[in-house]
């Protein structure tokens, strides 16, 4: 069911990211660029973390998962901007399900710096 909604999610985003600017909210982020996608991702990502901290506090966790939804719907924007979509995502998630993560962690510690 998530699979569904992401590629259907994915899917509409491709669409509107062809629409004009002045009609779709999608197409008016990729016309102003990436900077602007990455500030919103940015903006998005903060509004999760102090909806995350209010609900440890009130119990509350409507606005967390609205503001998770719009978290993820703007990362979606952002790979879209890139050439990628959710599949990429889950793949990834999809290979590390069987790792220990502090393995993986390691794993990756362990690559050589390639912008050195």
């Amino acid at each position: 069911m998530a699979n569904d909604v992401l590629r259907a999610l994915a899917e509409t985003l491709e669409q509107r990211r062809q629409a004009s600017p002045e009609t779709s909210y999608v197409a008016s982020l990729h016309h102003k660029g990436l900077n602007k996608i990455l500030e919103k991702v940015g903006e998005e990502c903060t509004e999760t973390i102090i909806a995350a901290k209010d609900a440890a506090i009130s119990g509350d966790k409507q606005d967390l998962i609205y503001e998770t939804a719009d978290l993820w719907f703007h990362s979606l924007v952002m790979l879209s901007h890139l050439g990628e979509g959710p599949e990429a995502v889950l793949a990834e998630l999809e290979r590390r399900f069987n790792l220990s993560g502090l393995d993986e962690k390691a794993a990756r510690s362990a690559k050589p710096d390639q912008d050195a």
